[in-house]
Parts: C-alpha cells; structure tokens; sequence
C-alpha cells in the first residue's frame, strides 16, 4: 500500500525505533465526543536528566504552543522523554512529566530541583472536544510504561483525532540506514500530522473542498545514532522541511511546523571537559536525504495508516487508503 520513498534503504521496521533503544508508546481515548491521546517518544537511557543526550530543534513555522524548545536551542540537550498530545493539554503533560522526573531521580538518589520536559502538540478540535483536557499523568505513565520498540502508527495516542491534507491524519513513522565508514547508521523520525490544504496535496491532486485551507500543525520527532552536534543536528532537522515540501506543503502563515531531535551517539567526560565525535561537514548531505526522505514517507504513512472518520458536526473525513481505492474504482 506505501509506496517506496526516495533511494536510501529503511531499517527493519521502518520506523523511529530502528535506531537502537529508541522505544515509542502511546495512549489513545475514544469516550463519546472526546478522541485523543498522547505519544512519548522515549530515549535509550534510563535516566535523561541524569544522562542527557545531544539535540537539537528547528521551528519552520511558529504557530505552536510547544515547551522546553528555548532550552533546547541554548544548551542543546534533551533530559526528558519528548511527548506529543492536543493543545490544551500541553500543560497537563508537562506536569505529568515532571512528576515521571521527580520519581526518576529520587530513585537515583537524587533530588530534581529543575527540568525541561519537550511536549508538542497539534490541534485535534475538529474531531475531538479538546476542551475536555482528558490527559493527565495517568495516561502519560500509561503510554511511558507500554513503550516498546513495536508501536503502532495512523490514528492512535496524539495522532488519533488528527487531520492532514482534509484526510484522516495521525502518527507516522519511518527510518533511513547510512553507510559511512563501513559502517551502518540510522536516522528515524515519527510525525503527528495535522496540516495542508487538499488542494495542495501531491503526488496526487486531492478535491479542494476537502480542506480549503492550510491550517494546523505538524510535529516531527527525530532521532539518528550519527554522531552529530547540536548545530550539525538542527541542518539535519532544518531539511525536514523538504519531505513536506514535496508532498505539497508550503508551510502556511496558520500552520505551526516544528521539528525536535536527538543523537544516542555518546560523549565522553574527563574531569572538567567533555569530548565526541562528529561527522566531516561535507559528509552532511546524507543525513539531509534521509531525513527528507523519512519525512515524506511518515506523512503518507500517517495518512495511509488512518481509517476515515467523522468531525464532531458529522462531516465525513476520508482516509488517504479509502480515497485512492474509490478513485481506482471510479467511484465519486
């Protein structure tokens, strides 16, 4: 059903969680006219704050209401999972990660006195009543304590009252391998996707009265085990915006589309210096093909991956899959 994306080969699951100890989980609520969730994307340590990994994050369009992303772009760390959800309830997720933290590290023996938890968000309102706020810390620990290298992908945890393109949107997934040196690297990314005038939709030309406007959001999660910096990081994850561009988008004033990433790749403490190492400039161009091509196959398999559904009004919101299938058959 998805077609191949671009020239490089994806990893055995085609997903973010090809990079090694990458683990994914997500919490999913369908309750009358309430139909949302959240999705964690989890590093592999077992303590972030303690642990933290290099990140980075790029802001393509700022009309988002994400937090922790002015810490990011100063120190260039992550130390927390990254959480996805709705708008309103950013703040609720964030409380609930902090709680995670402060339990973490008491179990460390350490007492949290501050932390920057990563939470982003796309609008679900038309699907969802999303002033109901339904996420708290109940079902972040859920979807923290589920995660696995297995997770699914369409119209689940932050994904699941999503709309892309006037097509079901949701959370998709898909990775890219990198020889370099002899050896084997991964670059994975997972979107919640929430954006595009139909219209604008390629390489098909969707009705325009599907979804007249360009307006939402997408988010877009990387991670790779290429030893990269934070500022060789955010050119990878500026180039994200070419998957996007290619399926249509032109990153609309009313839209907000942002990206967030992290290398597992170590670095190494000596008394009062830390050292790493990172790839040669000119060998950048890889990364660049592989995140665009890992954003343009996660956006389809977000769409592709959904079935149809229906706003709160009623009104019918097709699936990518269910479209093209009508389309073949002829049908209107």
């Amino acid at each position: 059903m998805i077609c191949a994306v671009g020239k490089l080969p994806h990893g055995k699951r085609n997903q973010i969680t090809d990079v090694p100890g990458v683990r994914v989980g997500h919490t999913t609520i369908d309750d009358h006219a309430v139909h949302t969730g959240v999705s964690v994307i989890l590093p592999p340590v077992r303590n972030p704050y303690t642990q933290p990994l290099t990140a980075a994050c790029s802001v393509f369009n700022g009309f988002g209401k994400t937090l922790g992303l002015v810490q990011v772009e100063e120190l260039g760390t992550l130390e927390t999972p990254i959480a996805l959800t709705n708008t309103l309830n950013v703040g609720k997720v964030h409380d609930a990660l902090v709680s995670y933290m402060i339990r973490l590290c008491e179990a460390d023996g350490l007492r949290l006195t501050s932390v920057n938890p990563i939470v982003c968000e796309c609008n679900d309102s038309k699907l969802s009543d999303i002033a109901r706020r339904p996420i708290g810390e109940k079902e972040v620990l859920a979807a923290i304590e589920q995660a696995s290298s297995d997770f699914a992908e369409g119209a689940v945890g932050a994904g699941r009252g999503t709309v892309c393109y006037g097509m079901k949107g949701g959370i998709g997934s898909a990775s890219r391998l990198m020889e370099i040196d002899g050896k084997t690297y991964t670059l994975g990314i997972l979107v919640q996707s929430n954006y595009g005038a139909s219209a604008d939709f390629r390489p098909e030309s969707l009705p325009e009265s599907i979804a007249p406007s360009d307006q939402g959001s997408i988010i877009l999660v990387a991670a790779t085990d290429l030893p990269l910096s934070s500022r060789q990081l955010k050119r990878v994850l500026r180039r994200a915006s070419v998957g996007m561009a290619r399926l249509g988008s032109y990153i609309a004033h009313g839209s907000g589309e942002i990206a967030v990433g992290f290398t597992t790749a170590p670095r190494t403490a000596c008394g009062s210096f830390e050292s790493a190492s990172f790839l040669k400039e000119e060998l950048l161009n890889l990364p660049f093909r592989a995140i665009g091509e890992c954003a343009e196959e996660a956006i389809l398999k977000s769409m592709l991956l959904s079935a149809p559904d229906r706003t709160l009004e009623g009104k019918e919101i097709p699936s990518l899959a269910s479209y093209r299938i009508s389309e073949a058959q002829g049908k209107p």
